[in-house]
């Protein structure tokens, strides 16, 4: 990518795309190109067309999703598969039209078999069946990687797959009915230490693992991929560590100074047992990140009072 290059960012204002904006920024890219959901549908196959037709982006990064955890993923199973399949297949088929010379997908870890082995490689993908509380999600971006293949194969086009592991990190989501585990319990216990509560109640048993990236680490990791990355399969970004709830739930306690106790609620699912990415591929590149865990907590935890808190609380 040239400085001058017109740069799409489909999602910039979620946590991944306000990442990838900044880093851009950061680096000297000064043609970048965003629309809000409000000005652009990107379900609708028209209106992405025209912008398409208008707009001429050079490159493209796909970080636009409907997300949530959990309960969301469960509730909403219909959204989730449409309006995700419509984002990715509108912006995709737009992007091979006007000939994009490169454009980069953005999925999930929760794309891999439940009970895939640990830790979890490119190849294991389709090899059983998905989680079930997630997925029509799962579904839809899988979908987008077959997409960006078959484009390849059929087209030639420079099309690329991520997946990135847990995210958190700056704009977060914070919304305790449709937000991923970190930033809920980092609500969770800024919200029980401000009101004097005896104790902060966590969804299932605090023994699936997971692993956690923070947003401006994977930023890095796809402008550095979108320079020099240009093969069919996917690639995962991730820190290779994992972490158990219960144990992250004990370092969000203490990074937020709240002293009561931890309630496991085992009447709720627990998710998938352990999700640990396979990043050799990644490293083989030459990319690492850089944010260790505790560090990149504390960072969330002061934008979130920074942003959220007061609101949280009102």
């Amino acid at each position: 990518m040239n400085k001058d290059s017109k740069i799409y960012v489909a999602g910039h204002r979620g946590m991944v795309g306000s990442a990838i904006c900044r880093k851009l920024q950061e680096i000297g890219y000064n043609n970048i190109v965003t629309r809000t959901s409000s000005e652009l549908d990107l379900r609708n196959q028209q209106a992405v067309l025209d912008f398409f037709a208008a707009e001429k982006p050079d490159y493209v990064f796909l970080a636009a999703a409907k997300v949530g955890g959990i309960q969301a993923n469960n509730t909403y199973r219909a959204d989730f598969l449409y309006d995700n399949l419509m984002i990715e297949a509108n912006i995709i088929h737009a992007a091979y039209l006007h000939k994009v010379t490169k454009l980069m997908f953005l999925g999930s870890s929760c794309i891999y078999p439940k009970m895939a082995s640990q830790p979890l490689k490119e190849e294991y993908l389709l090899t059983g069946p998905l989680e079930q509380t997630n997925e029509p999600y799962a579904i839809a971006k899988i979908t987008g990687i077959k997409l960006c293949e078959a484009y390849r194969d059929q087209y030639g086009c420079n099309f690329i797959s991520v997946m990135p592991t847990n995210l958190y990190g700056y704009n977060d989501n914070y919304d305790l009915n449709n937000s991923h585990v970190l930033p809920a319990l980092i609500r969770k216990f800024h919200e029980a230490k401000e009101s004097g509560a005896s104790e902060v109640v966590i969804w299932g048993t605090g023994n699936p693992m997971r692993e956690f990236l923070f947003a401006d680490d994977l930023a890095e990791a796809c402008l550095y991929l979108m320079e020099h990355y240009n093969e069919r399969e996917l690639v995962n970004i991730g820190t290779g560590k994992d972490i158990s709830i219960k144990d992250l739930a004990l370092l969000i306690k203490d990074i937020t100074d709240f002293d009561g106790a931890l309630i496991f609620d085992t009447t709720k699912p627990d998710g998938t047992p352990r999700k640990l990415m396979d990043v050799s591929k990644l490293h083989n590149t030459g990319f690492k990140h850089k944010i260790e865990l505790r560090e990149g907590i504390s960072l969330a935890y002061a934008d979130f009072k920074q942003k959220h808190a007061t609101l949280a609380l009102s």
